[in-house]
């Protein structure tokens, strides 16, 4: 068909071959088919990708989390040999902005190593020129991280994880699937009947991640083992709602778009589970401690003392003869100035509010706190 996406082709004969696609296997193979995969062929962040996340907004955001590390780091007892991991790290904007503020920990930095796990050639190639000089390494899996305390951050990771979707109809449950209607177009269909436990009405939906589980179950797995502690912040859910809802979504162009219409160029997201994410880690071992909405944790992480210290800052006049110096570090004056506002002062308010504001990223947007057991309980949570 003209006009579509290279990875269009490659389903259909796939759908032809083996039957309706479980949703799981189409969102797996859109965002990481290693030709033409979303996440393998482009950096998808800014004003010329598809959306933005956090650590861009803001630079307040990478140092508040960074010095979450650092404080879980001394909690442990400063252990040295320990791992710093990023889960889908982006361009390496959050690990930069993480090590800077976690760096003022004395030891800090001589004592963590960090790791990146990426699966994308290109967004390892920014983050590469992002941590320059930083001693990063990379990994393609959470599988693959050396051994010692791990210290984990995972910002926007969990939501573009392969979800299954059931749905209730006709009394049963089936596993909802993409098939090809007469003209040869992918469309939305039910699959196969699915044994799953639950008495709701016919229209019901239940998403579930088991990629996403199964990582969590790793992170307490590894924390029971060696101790450390994790930090996963993403948009979703508490709780699951009875009855479920269909959360997923594609996402080109900073707004939303049909996840049929051109598999490969578009992102595709779900809201996640944070409850599923907390009992897959405690049954690994690990402590999970209560979830917070990232408006009230990056409060009480100090974010609005931060943001008037970088106000002052950049509202600081000129000294004649030249230009004001930057506030080391040289970001200080919030690179939300450079794509939102001219005036930077306004730039910074602008990314606290969008940052922590309930109608914007702050309820919607969940923070989830794991650490080994017998650990204090971290900060903000």
């Amino acid at each position: 068909m003209s006009g579509e996406s290279p990875l269009a082709p490659i389903l259909r004969r796939r759908i032809v071959q083996g039957g309706p696609m479980p949703l799981a296997e189409y969102m797996a193979l859109c965002l990481a088919h290693p030709r033409h995969g979303y996440y393998t062929t482009r950096d998808p962040l800014g004003a010329g990708g598809d959306f933005t996340t956090a650590p861009e907004i803001s630079q307040m955001f990478g140092e508040l989390l960074g010095l979450w590390i650092a404080q879980a780091w001394v909690d442990m007892g400063a252990p040295r040999g320990a791992v710093l991991a990023e889960l889908g790290p982006g361009r390496g904007t959050l690990m930069a902005d993480a090590l800077r503020a976690a760096g003022r920990a004395p030891g800090f930095a001589e004592a963590v190593s960090p790791w990146l796990v990426e699966i994308s050639p290109t967004l390892r190639a920014r983050q590469a020129r992002a941590l320059e000089g930083r001693g990063a390494q990379w990994a393609e899996r959470v599988e693959d991280l050396p051994e010692g305390p791990l210290l984990l951050l995972a910002n926007e990771f969990f939501d573009a994880l392969p979800i299954r979707q059931l749905v209730r109809a006709g009394g049963r449950w089936r596993e909802r699937a993409v098939r090809l209607d007469g003209q040869g177009r992918l469309v939305f269909g039910l699959g196969a009947v699915v044994p799953w436990q639950a008495d709701e009405p016919d229209g019901a939906v239940v998403e579930t991640c088991p990629a996403g589980e199964a990582v969590a179950a790793w992170i307490g797995a590894r924390l029971a083992a060696q101790g450390g502690a994790a930090l996963i912040v993403d948009y979703g859910y508490a709780a699951r709602a009875p009855g479920g809802a269909d959360t997923f979504q594609a996402m080109r162009g900073h707004a939303y778009a049909d996840p049929l219409a051109a598999p490969g160029q578009a992102d595709l997201t779900a809201h996640v589970d944070f409850a599923a994410l907390a009992r897959a880690a405690e049954a690994a071992g690990a402590a999970a401690w209560p979830v917070a909405g990232q408006g009230l944790f990056l409060e009480q992480l100090g974010i609005t003392a931060r943001a008037q210290t970088l106000a002052r800052a950049a509202a600081r006049p000129a000294p004649a003869g030249g230009s004001r110096p930057p506030t080391p570090p040289p970001t200080e004056t919030g690179r939300a100035a450079a794509v939102t506002a001219e005036d930077p002062v306004e730039a910074i308010v602008s990314a606290h509010r969008r940052l922590t504001h309930p109608e914007e990223m702050g309820t919607l947007f969940k923070v989830l706190a794991l650490t080994g057991p017998g650990q204090p309980r971290p900060p903000g949570v």
